[in-house]
Order: structure tokens, then sequence, then C-alpha cells
């Protein structure tokens, strides 16, 4: 006695013929359609006095009399086998499984392994079968053996002919609701369980789309599904089809039903309420492209536009191919693009409510091409958070007026990031008057970005912005630490992740660290970048160029200067990348570039009330000049400008807005304009330099104390002031081709030279008498390792100093 579960395809009928080979005697088939039920008594009464072994084959098939005959035949001690489907539909299937059952074994039929299927192919080919093929082969039956035999038969990666035609006889018996879940589970998609039975017009688990079967009666999705996995057409222990099973069906299925089974599914996404995003992909797998799934796409554009641009982008044309009106996908689109650092079409049709978004994306985009002044004419006359927005661009092009009236006026919209934006517009009213006081407020504008982007486009962020203010007050810790976290997070989208990086490369090459800036020409040598970005690489190509001294290098570079400094795109936010522009232009006699630029910074400064910082950042340039034309007297009267723009706010608001910074550059340029003209003072090119050194600028102090090196006559002095010049430019020394010393720890000789007597136990007066360098240039080494290292306390110093000259002690 026993009763053979499993699947259609699973092997019953070949289970039975195995059994059959074992009984002694011929034994009695009872396989639907069977004769009349007085003929299949007489058959069962005549095997039962042979003591014939009675083999059922199909016995879901058979009708509710003749299953009460085999129940009672069962009992009366026949021997008998039944095969069936796993479901028991019915009173009398139940009973006869339970006489069967009760009195031998149950054999569940599972699907075949891998090294089964090897065997089956190897059988019904007469050839062995590589893994490979095997391993196909199963993946595609899901090791139901009809359907393996089947998939091995036919050519490789055509659906099996002898497939097709048995999932048309299938499809063609099934329910027509079945049919229907059929024909959606072929697409293989992932969907819930109430979108399935709506697009499949079945009764859904929660009382969704009621479905009415041949019968004229509901059928559910649990019942349908069941109806398919008994018909071997599921995966086993799944809801999902069998690949190759999926692949007949679709080969089948016009391209009008397929059309139609997209748009069931696509109106049962999008009445489910269910995630934009999820109905989106599904529907794109699909290959949807129809009107009702164009509010989804669109709807998972809206969603990803801030996120991840790209991926919106190709959502919005998604909806455009699906027939969506181009006004509804306009402003979303030109968000999603500005992100990207595309340029947007302002002419474009969009709905109304959408009227100012566009603006502000344009307003975002001529930002990032460095045009502060038409990026702020688009920002202040859109909605919220637009005047917020334009603040920065306001004061980078001097219009502070307008700037306060626009924070005044801007009261701070319940939405989300718009208060990050306020803080952002206010700690940019600072900086116009004092770059230090700005950066604790970046740094808190920055946080409250990270934490709740805005629902715009941003021109700027606080963290680019915030890391120009620290770099302005010579604060390099702080603008790197807003710099790697803007990285880190991907604040902005993918527009500012080459804005943040370059700056960090400008940041670390003003403050002698080279590494960054040379990595990232290198990376983005043949990249496209916005006009800001332009602007900054060429800032850096020049910057390398003269601290490599290699003036080859620097002409080579003057191809992008030049359209750089052309473009007269300078605003506040630039004016130290214009210093090296500047300066690189008239060391290779381009002055016809210099002026006009200089002109232009003199115009914004002037609008701001010419406060003190930015006086002093745009008359140092002019020194700047002055000394790399070797114009004695133009150095002069520029370091007396910028001296007289100092003390006048010195005097009159008691030093607001003069920093150590600005006071090192003054005190620099006049110094320099002596030396210019041969007035060297050993002692003051020194303490000056180290000055420059402590506030970011140590090329600039080696410049100094080299020069005055070579016009003093005091060879001691001299080599004095040229040691102390080396010291200066050797935190890195980059050659000639771009490359950069390894260091150790990023430690520069010197610095490794001073961390070792450091550790044993030296005073600054000690190593520097040891050194030949001044107690201060000891402490200022110091300085700088301790920032290199990053410690925060003695003890941290110590032991990372520890750490890092156990490395360099080791033999190369």
């Amino acid at each position: 006695m026993t009763v053979v579960v499993g699947v259609d395809g699973a092997g019953r009928t070949r289970r039975l013929d195995e059994i059959a080979a074992t009984a002694a005697g011929a034994a009695l088939r009872v396989i639907p359609p069977v004769g009349t039920l007085d003929e299949v008594a007489a058959q069962l009464a005549t095997a039962a006095a042979d003591g014939r072994l009675v083999l059922v084959d199909d016995a879901h098939r058979l009708g509710a009399d003749e299953l009460r005959l085999l129940a009672a035949t069962a009992r009366r001690g026949v021997a008998m086998v039944v095969a069936r489907r796993p479901t028991i539909d019915s009173a009398e299937l139940a009973d006869l499984d339970e006489a069967v059952g009760a009195r031998g074994a149950v054999e569940q039929l599972e699907p075949l392994g891998v090294e089964e299927v090897t065997a089956l192919i190897a059988a019904v080919t007469g050839r062995p079968a590589g893994v490979d093929a095997s391993a196909a082969v199963h993946a595609a039956s899901a090791g139901l053996p009809a359907v393996a035999v089947a998939v091995a038969l036919a050519p490789r990666g055509v659906p099996s002919p002898a497939l097709v035609a048995r999932v048309q006889r299938r499809m063609a018996l099934l329910d027509p609701a079945v049919a229907g879940l059929a024909r959606v589970l072929a697409l293989r998609l992932d969907l819930a369980d109430d979108v399935l039975a709506a697009a499949s017009e079945l009764d859904g688990p929660s009382g969704g789309q009621i479905g009415t079967g041949g019968s004229g009666q509901r059928v559910s999705l649990a019942g349908a599904m069941r109806a398919l996995r008994d018909e071997g057409l599921l995966v086993p222990g799944s809801e999902s089809m069998i690949p190759a099973i999926a692949d007949a069906l679709l080969v089948e299925l016009p391209a009008a039903e397929r059309r139609r089974v997209h748009e069931a599914i696509a109106r049962a996404l999008v009445g489910s309420g269910s995630d934009a995003l999820a109905a989106a992909t599904q529907l794109r797998a699909a290959r949807a492209l129809i009107p009702d799934a164009a509010a989804v796409y669109r709807a998972a554009g809206d969603r990803m536009r801030f996120s991840d641009p790209a991926s919106a982008i190709g959502w919005y044309d998604d909806a455009l191919d699906s027939g969506a009106a181009p006004a509804t996908v306009a402003a979303g689109r030109a968000e999603a693009a500005a992100q990207l650092g595309l340029p947007i079409d302002v002419g474009l049709s969009v709905a109304p409510e959408d009227a100012d978004r566009l603006v502000l994306a344009d307003g975002a985009v001529h930002a990032h091409q460095g045009r502060a002044d038409r990026a702020a004419e688009a920002l202040a006359g859109a909605a919220p958070p637009g005047p917020d927005l334009a603040v920065p661009s306001l004061l980078a092009v001097g219009r502070v007026d307008t700037a306060r009236a626009a924070v005044a006026s801007a009261a701070v919209a319940n939405a989300a990031g718009a208060v990050a934006v306020r803080r952002l517009a206010e700690a940019a009213l600072v900086a116009a008057a004092d770059p230090a006081a700005a950066v604790p407020l970046f740094i808190e504008a920055a946080e409250g970005l990270e934490r709740t982007p805005p629902a715009a486009v941003l021109p700027d962020t606080a963290h680019a912005l915030g890391a120009l203010m620290a770099a302005t007050a010579g604060d390099v810790a702080s603008a790197e630490h807003l710099l790697e976290r803007a990285i880190a997070a991907g604040v902005g989208g993918p527009v500012f992740l080459e804005r943040h990086r370059l700056l960090l490369g400008w940041v670390r090459l003003r403050a002698g660290r080279y590494d960054t800036a040379v990595a990232e020409l290198g990376r983005l040598a043949q990249t496209q970048l916005p006009g800001r970005e332009r602007f900054l690489f060429a800032a850096i190509s020049a910057g390398i160029a003269r601290r490599s001294g290699d003036v080859a290098r620097l002409r080579d570079a003057w191809a992008g200067i030049e359209p750089a400094l052309a473009r007269r795109a300078v605003d506040l936010f630039v004016i130290e990348p214009v210093e090296e522009l500047a300066v690189a232009a008239t060391r290779l006699r381009r002055y016809v570039r210099v002026e006009p630029v200089l002109a232009a910074l003199d115009d914004i400064v002037e609008g701001l009330g010419r406060p003190a910082a930015w006086a002093v950042a745009v008359g140092w340039i002019r020194v700047q000049v002055a000394i790399a034309a070797e114009d004695a007297d133009a150095a002069v009267v520029a370091a007396r400008r910028l001296e007289a723009a100092a003390a006048q706010r010195l005097g009159a608001v008691g030093g607001a807005g003069i920093g150590a910074r600005q006071r090192a550059q003054c005190a620099a340029a006049i110094l320099w304009a002596r030396v210019l003209d041969g007035d060297v003072d050993a002692d003051a090119a020194v303490a000056v330099a180290e000055d420059l050194a402590a506030v970011e600028l140590p090329w600039e102090g080696s410049r100094l104390v080299g020069q005055a090196a070579i016009r003093i006559s005091d060879a001691a002095a001299a080599r004095r002031l040229l040691e102390r010049a080396r010291d200066l430019s050797s935190a890195e020394v980059t050659a000639a081709d771009g490359r950069t010393e390894t260091q150790q720890g990023g430690l520069s000789e010197r610095e490794v030279e001073v961390a070792r007597m450091v550790l044993d136990g030296g005073t600054y007066r000690e190593i520097g008498a040891r050194l030949f360098i001044s107690p201060k240039t000891v402490e200022h080494h110091v300085a700088r390792i301790r920032t290199k290292l990053g410690a925060t306390s003695r003890a941290e110093f110590v032991a990372a100093l520890r750490t890092v000259l156990r490395g360099s002690d080791q033999p190369e």
C-alpha cells in the first residue's frame, strides 16, 4: 500500500512503473478516463481474486463514485498504489488517501538535485552532461523531471517546443482566473499578494479584487496558487514560476495580451498605494510603458531626484515614454539634471505649481557655472527658500544690502531643510564682514543640511563655503573637517562631489600639503567640470606648477588658466584662488589678464563696505603680483594700501575682521617690499615667515625668506635664511612631473628629526641648538606635526609619534 504524491511532471507515472516492475504478475492500471462504474468494479473484483496489484494514476481526476469504490476495495485488503497531486480537493479523494495511506506508506516526490539532473540528461540524450550544462538545466527546470527532460532536449537558448506545447495545453484547460495569474507570474516580478490578486482579477488575501472562475465561483489567490502548483508550473516551495515554464508561456503570449497584462499590473500597483519606487521598479521590469504607469514613474523620479538624480532622470524618461505630459516632469527632471552638473532648459513648459522649482534649479546651475550674479538674480526672485539661497551669491558679488533685505523679507518656510538654509544665509552674512567669525555658523548650517536636506538644488553647500572661510582665516583643520564630512555624506549630490574634493585639495595645497591636489589634477584631467570647478582646477594647476618651480609646467597649465581669467567670473569666495591665477599670469607676462580681474574684486569688496579681511585679501594679491613681477615700487604701493586698509579697520571698530592671518599678511607685505628694495633684516624676515606659516601660508613664508637670502650680503645670515626657507617648503616636495615624495606618516624629513628629539625629551631650545634653528621654529614644527597626526592631547601626541617613528626606523 503506497500513496505517491507529486505535482504534474514530478514523475508520478514513472514511480508507478517502478513499483509495478517489482510486483508479482501483471498489475491492474486504473487511469482516467475509465469505463463505467460497473466495468471498474468488475476489474477490481478480478484483481482481488487473482491477488494482483492495483495501480491508480491521477487519482485526483477520478469521479466521486470511482474514488469511493477504490477506497472500499483498499479496505478489503487489495494491494493498491495511488498517485495524486498534492492538493486533496474532495472528501472522496481524502477517504481513498486514508484507506491506502493508513495501511502503507506515503511517498512525496521531491525535485531532483543537480547530480540527479546530470544523470537524467545523460539518459535522455545519450551523452554525458557538463557541470555548467547540468546546472543550467537544473536552474531552468527547478529540478522537475518532465521540465528538465524538455529543456535538455531543446536547442540551447531556445524555449523547448515540447514545453511550449505542454504549457499551451495547460493554459487552455486552466480556469480563466488561474490562467490570468499564470500570465502575471510569468513576468517574474516581485509583486505583493494584493497586487497579484488585483492584476489577476482574483479574490485577494484581504478582500481585494474578486474574480470568478469558469464555474462562476469566486477564485481566491491562494486557490489559484494551489492550482498552479499542482499543475507543476511553480518552483517547489515557492510562489514563483519555473523559469523554463515562464519562458514557454511568454513565447506563446501574443503582444496584445502581454500589453493587457502590463496594464493590469500597472493599475493594480497604482491602486495598491504601494511605495512608488518599488512599484516603478516592477513596472520597468515588466516593460510597462503605458499611461497607467506614467504617474508611478514620475513619483519614483520625484522620490529620487535629490538622493539619486541619475536614476531619477531615468524614471522621468520612463514617465515621458509612458505618455506623461512633459510639463508634469519638467521641474523634477531639471532638479535632477542640475545635481548632475547638466544644463537645463528654463524655457520648458511646467505646471504652474512647479514654476519656482525650475527657477531655483536654474539659479543653482548659474552658481555651479561660477556666475554668482546670475544665480543671485534668479534665486532672489523665487519663492522660499529662494531668497535665503540667494544670499551667498548676492554677497559674492558685493550686494550686501540686497542680501540683508532678502534675509529680512524671507520667512522661514515650514519645509524640509528650511531652517538649515536660513542658517546658511545668516552665516554668509557674517562671512561678508568677518570670515573667521562665520566658520562656527557654517559648521552649524552644515550639520543641519546633513540632517535635513532641503527640497531644492543647492547653489553651494555650507561645507564648501565654510571651508573657504576657514581657509581664509588660516583654520585648515576646520576646513578639512567640513569637506571630509561633505564627501562622506554626499552632500548636495554628484555635482558637489568634485567641488568638495577639489576644495580639499586646494585647502591642503595652501597649507603646504600637495598630495591631494596632485591626485585631483590627475583624476580630473579629462573630466568636463562646471565653470566654478574649472576655475578651481586652474588655480590648483597654477599652484602646483609654481610650487614645483617648473616654468614649463606653468606654461602648460596656462591653457586652462587663461580661460578661467578671461571669463572674469570672479566673486568674493574665489579671492584666494584668484591669487594663484593672477601670479601665474604675471610670471608668464600675461599682464592683460590680471588687472580686470583685480578691478572686479575691488568693486565687490567696495560693495561690501571694504571689510578688513577681504580688503586685505585683495591687497595681498596685488602684493604677490608685484613680487612676481619683481616690481619693488609696485610692491611698496600695494603694501601701503594693504596696511592702510587694515589700520583703518583697526582704528574704526577695534579690529573686527582682522585676524592673525590678516595681520601676518600685512606685516609680510611691508617687509617683502623692503626686501625687494634690498633692505633685508634677517631676523625680521624669519619672524614674519614663521607668522605666515602659523596661519597656514608656509609657501609664502618660504618665498619671503628665500628672496631675503639672495639679497642679503651676510653669508651666514643667507645660509640661515635658506635653511629656514627649506624647512618651510619641506612639508611635502612635489616633483616636476607631479609625483609627491612619500614621507613617514605625512611628516617631512626635518619634522621626523624634530619628532625624534621631542620623544627624547628635548626642549625647544635644545632641539633648536642641535638643528641650528630658532626655538620658535621648533615650536612651529611641533605644532604642524601635532596637526598632521591629529593628536588632541599630549598623551595622544606621544603615542602617535611612537607609532610613526617605529615605522620610520624599519630598514628599507
